[in-house]
């Protein structure tokens, strides 16, 4: 006899499609791991409308090595899958944010409007909106070129790739509460230090199939701009620093 599958109810407040665009990524990232036989799991998606998503609820427990080792692994496996254009379908969300989307060729180009730009007119301040702007005009054209010349392919991406978005049950690992899109796979993997980073054992097992990419330590710190502008956007002046600082790595890198 099957057991009845033990449902978690997640509910908007927000008005928007927040919960449509987050059912639409799970399903996504469910058919690509089902399709590439890649061993990590998402919930099922039981039923969904703007007001209330149904899908899998997991018994989430601490993480041991070896599960942390088949996400590296497993993580590895699924950026190695090449696609043939970045960006997404539709709009998604990053955190309450809207996440804006289109599909490109151009990946330099795509991060730049459609996560940089995009987070920067988002800001309020319009000295802070207008300096970020500035410094995105003057860069802009050398930052997509040097985007470009170190991609090496376009992945799937979670998107939103943080510790609090990997739960562990006893025997297997599940990734929830995507922000999807196509693009770099160091932008995944870079989230994955955006909050004191992931076990060691983590990276280790990814970098065995996957090494990292000779520019990663700065493309880290560019990717992360975006998480850095998207957090100073809804929390706060805390982020402000984190957001000086890719702006600056930009700077530096395309002297």
């Amino acid at each position: 006899m099957s057991r009845t599958p033990v449902i978690h109810q997640k509910y908007n407040q927000q008005h928007n499609d927040a919960l449509l665009a987050e059912a639409d990524g799970l399903q996504t990232l469910s058919h690509f791991i089902k399709q590439n036989h890649i061993k990590l799991n998402i919930p099922t998606v039981h039923s969904v409308s703007p007001d209330c998503l149904e899908m899998t609820a997991i018994d989430s427990q601490p993480a041991h090595a070896n599960l942390m080792q088949q996400l590296g692994h497993q993580l590895a496996n699924w950026h190695q899958v090449t696609h043939l254009q970045c960006g997404y379908h539709r709009n998604n969300y990053i955190g309450l944010n809207p996440q804006k989307n289109t599909w490109s060729d151009n990946w330099g180009m795509f991060f730049t409007e459609y996560r940089l730009r995009f987070q920067v007119n988002l800001i309020s301040e319009p000295n802070i909106k207008q300096h970020f702007n500035d410094m995105l005009d003057q860069q802009q054209q050398a930052l997509i070129d040097w985007l470009n010349a170190h991609l090496s392919h376009f992945s799937l991406l979670h998107g939103d790739l943080w510790s609090g978005n990997v739960l562990f049950d006893s025997q297997q690992v599940w990734l929830i509460d995507p922000a999807v899109y196509f693009g770099d796979a160091d932008a995944d993997l870079a989230m994955t230090e955006m909050f004191g980073g992931f076990d060691q054992s983590f990276y280790a097992a990814y970098n065995k199939i996957k090494p990292l990419s000779e520019h990663y330590a700065n493309k880290k710190i560019i990717y992360n701009l975006y998480h850095q502008l998207n957090h100073y956007n809804l929390f706060g002046s805390g982020y402000l620093p984190g957001c000086q600082q890719g702006f600056a790595i930009i700077s530096d890198v395309l002297k």
